[in-house]
């Protein structure tokens, strides 16, 4: 009976490794080639040493470290410088809108000492109000309007509040004071204004 159990077993090893092809073996060895590669990769390895590979990456990461500092210390002076010259120069375009009205008054003035009529002065005057009021407005600046206006506390600032002017005049601008101008939809200064109780 062991026998025959024996027998039987010798058998199924040998059907075993006869369904098992040959090239699974061949591809579990190393061919030659392989085995001087792997070699040369362990040579390569072992020459360089792992403290002089940390210390070529610190290097590398240093010098990386040095020019994004540089690179920021620049960009940081070239704003700061680029923000001065707005500081200095951001009046230029103002200036150079009102530099023709100033033009202009320098003629009235001299104009004036001509003539004795004083309709012709204010003729000259209101011209040069509205061409400084165009100049203002091509730079942004526009007035605010206030005449039949309902009290708007976002633009206008009450300084006296005027009673008995009737319900229809009641929280609305009965008189402007002061001028008031916005700047690009901005404030610059509230109007100030008598507001009807």
């Amino acid at each position: 009976m062991k026998e025959e159990e024996i027998k039987n077993q010798e058998e199924q090893q040998a059907q075993d490794s006869a369904e098992t092809p040959v090239s699974d073996y061949v591809a579990d060895t190393p061919s030659d080639e392989e085995t001087t590669e792997n070699n040369d990769t362990q040579e390569t390895a072992e020459e360089k040493d792992p403290l002089e590979a940390a210390k070529d990456e610190i290097e590398q990461l240093k010098d990386k470290y040095l020019r994004s500092v540089a690179e920021f210390d620049n960009y940081r002076k070239r704003t700061l410088k680029e923000k001065a010259e707005l500081i200095l120069n951001g009046g230029e375009k103002a200036v150079s809108a009102i530099l023709p009205v100033i033009d202009d008054m320098e003629r009235a003035i001299e104009n004036g000492e001509k003539t004795d009529d004083p309709q012709v002065l204010r003729e000259g005057m209101e011209l040069i109000y509205q061409k400084f009021i165009k100049a203002l407005e091509s730079l942004g600046v526009k007035k605010i309007e206030t005449e039949e206006a309902d009290f708007n506390t976002d633009i206008h600032e009450a300084v006296a509040m005027v009673p008995g002017m009737g319900d229809d005049k009641k929280g609305k601008v009965i008189d402007c004071l002061q001028a008031g101008y916005m700047l690009n939809d901005k404030v610059i200064r509230h109007a100030k204004v008598a507001v009807g109780q």
